[in-house]
């Protein structure tokens, strides 16, 4: 390809729109334009990068056992009402009418969709285990869309369904997939983590996300310094710390007033008892029920756990005036003493003894509290996010933290949308079953982003080579100097001709600006020809990833272009 002939308008300067460094420079570098919020062009660059990964994944898919389907966007409101989620999904769905006043959503995800198609068509435990795969856009309406691809409204992704007879036979298929998704990343050559997940809104038993590690990650992982235990935060079991069990004995309940006390903090001060020794309760509205959640003063509170143990449909932090109304007190004054809901508490909760607390009264609380003896709890589960230090929950390791950006997140989904939607078929006795299915998706476009989190410097971007959107561009320092124009074009063609995909940078611009342009948009290996090192009969080569750049005969230009370039 000529950059004469190439669309890729660069910028010097980073838009104001751009927080993350992937948004800033795949715009700088003439990748991708905004359309609206969350809604993104992808130009000639982007297509190649894009390309290069769907390629990737569908090799993988497809030596995995996976058959490549494509399933409409629109989808009808009759599928989403039999599986329940039309409401569940709520108003990050985009929803449509046509004209005959029908309702339709377009595709968030499409696990209604493909159970339809494969109940329709497969009767019989013959036709099964069957792996359906697709690459196509999906929409989801995010409240925020922001970090240009990471956050969208309109994205690419890989989405792959399995059918199974029974869990044994879903165990295979899920194993299957996690080694291709692990295959995927490692051609991609990108830094990752498999980490256990929440299963969210598709629902299911066992989940597992796939993080590219970088430091503008969204999330946070935790990882043992001993064994292979990963788990994002939201998942990570969490342990009892250990100094929270003491021999003491429980001393008598005594109320204290405290004016003006709300915070965990100002408890530390005014009555020098430490964060550990005291709770702090926290009220929500769970499905509309209004419940008390209590875990200790320097925890903080997990809602995805909580959600789970509660099992609700919606969750959010309870108004202070209803609290106030039904509990008698505003938020830094309640505790579990005399509380007229339900109390989760959190397991370090349960461990503790003669703790402080708010005492339901503005401007009290309450020394020397105690479980069982002073309040009863509903539950006890574990609500709290994991922190640094936290001891592993399958060996005798400390956990860690480090942050990671999801791009693949596969799930078991059981029978949860087979029996919903009343899919079935024969088993070798004749008798009907509901088809045991998994989903396995991958953020194409998200991919593109956390690659260039994990790969740039201040010059811009550093594709990884399997990825990037040319391999080698030529540089000609004056492209008017007829020698350098000559062996610019001996290079290119000879170098297309054995298979090395080439920009040539054929412009008549300074060598300056040809030189910022190629490491901005992250090209791989940089051939300058110049005046100077024709007469040697040399190039110049200079691998992006590195500072220095070194002098290659022409004549070994294209056996050292293809041992870096097929390494």
């Amino acid at each position: 390809m000529k950059a004469s002939q190439l669309f890729y308008p660069t910028l010097r300067e980073v838009p104001s729109e751009a927080e993350i460094v992937s948004h800033q420079l795949l715009l700088r570098a003439g990748f991708i334009r905004k359309n609206t919020a969350g809604v993104y062009t992808y130009l000639p660059l982007a297509r190649r990068v894009l390309r290069k990964i769907e390629n990737i994944v569908r090799e993988e898919m497809d030596k995995a056992g996976g058959q490549e389907i494509v399933m409409p966007i629109i989808q009808p409101r009759e599928l989403w009402d039999k599986s329940g989620r039309w409401s569940l999904y709520g108003e990050e769905m985009f929803k449509l009418g046509d004209r005959h006043k029908r309702e339709f959503a377009l595709g968030p995800t499409h696990e209604e969709l493909i159970t339809t198609l494969v109940n329709a068509d497969v009767h019989s435990y013959k036709g099964l285990p069957l792996l359906l795969y697709q690459i196509q856009n999906k929409y989801r309406d995010e409240i925020r869309p922001r970090f240009g691809l990471m956050r969208g409204r309109e994205f690419i992704m890989k989405d792959l369904y399995s059918f199974d007879v029974d869990d044994a036979g879903l165990d295979v298929s899920y194993q299957k997939m996690h080694k291709a998704y692990q295959q995927i990343y490692e051609r991609l050559n990108l830094k990752y983590r498999v980490v256990q997940a929440d299963s969210g809104a598709i629902g299911g038993k066992e989940s597992h996300e796939f993080m590219v590690l970088a430091a503008s990650g969204e999330s946070e992982i935790v990882y043992c310094t001993l064994c292979d235990y990963a788990a994002n935060v939201e998942k990570a079991v969490c342990s009892v710390d250990q100094a929270v069990r003491t021999e003491e004995e429980s001393r008598p309940l005594t109320k204290v007033h405290t004016p003006g006390q709300k915070t965990i903090n100002d408890i530390v001060e005014f009555l020098g008892i430490p964060k550990t020794k005291q709770i702090k309760t926290l009220m929500y509205s769970a499905d509309g029920e209004l419940i008390a959640a209590i875990l200790r003063g320097d925890r903080e509170l997990n809602e995805i756990k909580l959600k789970n143990t509660l099992q609700a449909n919606e969750l959010f932090m309870a108004d202070e005036a209803v609290v106030k109304e039904i509990c008698g007190a505003g938020f830094g004054s309640l505790g579990p003493v005399g509380m007229p809901v339900r109390i989760y508490i959190d397991l370090e909760v349960a461990a503790m003894n003669n703790f402080a607390c708010g005492a339901n009264e503005d401007d009290y609380h309450f020394t020397n509290v105690n479980l069982d003896r002073d309040f009863t709890a509903y539950a006890v589960a574990d609500l709290r996010n994991a922190v640094a230090g936290d001891k592993c929950p399958c060996c005798e390791g400390n956990l860690q933290m480090i942050r990671g950006i999801e791009v693949g997140h596969i799930f078991k989904l059981g029978t949860r949308y087979s029996q919903a939607m009343q899919a079935t078929f024969l088993d070798d006795k004749g008798q009907e079953q509901f088809f045991v299915m998994g989903c396995y998706g991958i953020g194409v476009s998200r991919t593109m982003a956390a690659a260039v989190e994990q790969n740039y410097d201040e010059n811009g971007i550093i594709w990884p080579l399997p990825i990037a959107p040319f391999q080698v561009i030529i540089v000609p320092v004056n492209i008017n100097q007829a020698d350098q124009k000559a062996m610019a074009e001996q290079l290119y063609q000879q170098l297309t001709a054995n298979g090395i995909e080439v920009l040539l940078d054929d412009r008549d611009e300074r060598a300056g600006v040809k030189f910022k342009d190629a490491d901005l948009i992250g090209i791989p290996l940089r051939i300058t020809i110049g005046s100077k090192t024709l007469q040697e009969n040399k190039v110049e080569m200079k691998k992006r990833w590195e500072k220095e750049s070194f002098l290659v005969d022409i004549d070994a230009v294209i056996g050292t272009v293809h041992d870096i370039i097929f390494k």
